[in-house]
């Protein structure tokens, strides 16, 4: 899946305009026609030799709310190769995994079609990956951050779960982004993470960010990006995997090594 025509035009010094990530529906895998309604959550299978006893519910619920790359677009194997997917794999046996994300999924949207479902999975951890459709398409920060609160305080609100939202990295060297003024891009990085930390901050016992941004460089070289110039690789998926369940374990979520 790849995406297409991500930046038509550029004004220095206003905003800038680029196209959202969705790819054509025609070239969408199958797996995602319906990705607006709560799937079954996925159990997630033991390693160990001798399966524990089942309890009445699972002991960890995860829900993955996101766009095109929370549903895994880049990666050779979305269904297994997407960041959380990868995470999934390392939580204990007889946890479940739901992936809601919706390529091009603005956080507006997401708020209206994949909030609802998430609470319907009763989750006790969930992901949050929303953002740079919304830079793309020039979503004002404070409407962006709006929407944000919305996902952020429904989940909190009807759910009990613990909540990791990712930041943005640093897009600058990623190909998609060569012809848009640095300094102005830059700019609207840091107003987004802003946005973010303060959605995080009204909440932190419950609410954890996850820094893609510092030390981002590994995330958007060569290496972890797809062919399609925008969306990490297999490698960026298994380096977001790895920042999101580093936090994740160090708040006391237990992670299988």
């Amino acid at each position: 899946m790849r995406a297409q025509n991500l930046i038509r035009s550029f004004v220095i010094g206003a905003v800038f305009a680029v196209t959202a990530c969705s790819p054509p529906a025609a070239t969408q895998p199958a797996s995602e026609a319906a990705r607006t309604s709560a799937p079954s959550p996925t159990p997630i299978p033991t390693a160990t030799a001798s399966p524990a006893p089942t309890p009445t519910a699972p002991s960890v619920r995860y829900v993955a709310i996101g766009a095109s790359d929370t549903v895994g677009v880049g990666a050779s194997d979305p269904a297994h190769g997407s960041w959380p997917a990868r995470v999934a794999t390392r939580l204990p046996a007889g946890a479940t995994y739901a992936n809601l994300g919706v390529s091009g999924s603005l956080a507006s949207q997401a708020s209206r079609e994949q909030l609802p479902g998430a609470i319907a999975q009763r989750p006790t951890l969930v992901t949050i990956w929303l953002a740079v459709n919304d830079l793309n398409a020039t979503v004002e920060p404070a409407a962006y951050a709006q929407a944000l609160g919305e996902i952020v305080g429904g989940l909190l609100q009807r759910t009990d779960a613990t909540i990791f939202v990712g930041n943005v990295p640093d897009l600058s060297v990623v190909p998609a982004y060569a012809q848009v003024d640095k300094t102005l891009l830059l700019a609207r990085l840091t107003a987004y993470n802003q946005a973010i930390t303060q959605v995080a901050a009204k909440n932190a016992r419950r609410v954890l960010v996850v820094d893609l941004f510092t030390g981002s460089a590994e995330l958007v070289s060569s290496a972890t990006v797809a062919q399609d110039g925008f969306h990490p690789s297999d490698a960026g998926y298994q380096l977001i995997a790895d920042r999101f369940a580093n936090v994740m374990k160090a708040s006391g979520v237990p992670l299988r090594s």
